[in-house]
């Protein structure tokens, strides 16, 4: 593992910086940029056809509500996690698991009482689709995930009890969904996908928020959140060839990530950016991710 060497301590304006470490903070600035252009501009999108799977019921102050849970192979999947490396996670009360989803607009239907309800599609992954049907946790987990996603999008307030219907896969009709066609600087947060329990509940330190994305095929970036610090003086940075350790002065952070990608640790440099106080990493890679 490389070690805190990496560091460029009590780093604040480019013009200070030699030459190689200013382009390097400025790739890091560039890429932020992109980050916040792509998170305001529209993206480019594509439609898809969601296949049917099962249909959940609930409701809201204003009535009946149906949750059509379908899949795309078009929709990307959620980190490979078992579902004790997941629960471990929910009990801990981290939010490194994602489900991408495609949140459908609502459209207004008849069920089978002839009555007026609401009903909206949401998109999964196929695979772990096929996956969520062979597990109870999976997909009561997939349903509360779709209803808060819901209730947040369109400002609801959706019944927390539902009942999936016994003999119908959806209701209405499944439109077509618009998803990203193209891929763009995702952030992730992968520190919770592995910490090793190395540190007792009651000694362990703040753990920071870490932000990982691809600025290139080869060139993985990050962004670690440090509102405590002023300045890189005690900060102790370790990169191995999938790990990121960071460790904070007088025991005020750590963190231990697994990053799923092979690093070229003897390359990776990283600087401290006192405005923003933030820990930034660039890490080019050793093998190029599918």
């Amino acid at each position: 593992m490389a070690d805190s060497r990496l560091l460029v301590p009590e780093l604040s304006e480019v013009e200070t910086m030699g030459a190689e470490t200013a382009r390097f903070e400025e790739l890091l600035l560039q890429a932020s940029k992109e980050l916040q252009q792509a998170q305001t501009s529209k993206p480019e999108s594509t439609q898809i056809q969601p296949q049917p799977g099962f249909c959940v019921k609930t409701n809201s102050s204003e009535g009946k509500v149906f949750i059509n849970i379908c899949h795309s192979p078009s929709i990307p999947p959620p980190a490979d996690v078992t579902e004790d490396e997941l629960l471990q996670m929910l009990e801990e009360d981290q939010a490194g698991f994602r489900i991408p989803m495609s949140l459908g607009e609502p459209h207004a239907e008849l069920d089978a009482k002839g009555q007026g309800c609401t009903a909206y599609d949401v998109a999964v992954n196929s695979d772990f689709y096929r996956r969520m049907q062979n597990s109870d946790f999976l997909r009561e987990l997939v349903v509360t995930i779709a209803r808060e996603g819901l209730e947040d999008k369109y400002s609801l307030q959706l019944n927390p009890e539902w009942r999936m219907l016994k003999n119908r896969a959806f209701l209405g009709s499944i439109s077509q969904q618009n998803i990203r066609s193209r891929q763009r600087p995702r952030i992730q947060e992968l520190e919770n996908l592995y910490t090793p329990d190395s540190l007792r509940p009651e000694e362990s330190p703040e753990k920071p928020h870490l932000n990982l994305w691809l600025e290139a095929p080869d060139l993985l970036l990050a962004e670690i959140d440090l509102p405590k610090l002023d300045g890189a003086l005690g900060l102790s940075l370790e990169i191995g060839e999938n790990r990121l350790v960071v460790g904070g002065p007088q025991q005020l952070y750590h963190l231990d990530a697994y990053i799923p990608l092979r690093i070229n640790s003897d390359e990776s440099k990283a600087a401290f950016h006192r405005k923003r106080r933030q820990l930034m990493v660039a890490m080019p890679l050793l093998s190029v991710p599918s």
